[in-house]
């Protein structure tokens, strides 16, 4: 199957981590084919840093790891749905998501 993903330019797939039991968004992590062949072997998560490039494992030096539950890639191959049981908080900050900010619909002043 790894034949038919689109990896990009630079060998990189987005990969958007959910939560197996709630269906939350937990994060958004890059994946090249090495670490998405350590994903499949392991069954824990593991990543590509662009700004470190370096591969990471999700929980390595915090504890809070992803065990994988399922994976799927979308209709163009291009980007993976990953869900996972994730162990503590799935953000850097503390936070259960990485989205737990949001922007407002409407700036001051507009109707």
């Amino acid at each position: 199957m790894l034949e038919e993903l689109a990896f990009e330019k630079h060998g990189l797939l987005p990969s958007i981590i959910q939560d197996y039991a709630s269906g939350e968004v937990l994060m958004l992590a890059y994946m090249n084919r090495e670490s998405l062949q350590k994903t499949l072997e392991t069954g824990l998560t593991w990543f590509w840093s662009r700004s470190r490039e370096q591969f990471w494992q999700k929980g390595e030096s915090s504890g809070n790891i992803q065990e994988v539950q399922e994976i799927f890639f979308d209709c163009d191959a291009d980007t993976l749905l990953i869900k996972v049981k994730q162990t503590g908080p799935a953000c850097h900050t503390g936070e259960r998501s990485c989205f737990y900010r949001s922007l407002s619909l409407h700036q001051k002043g507009d109707k």
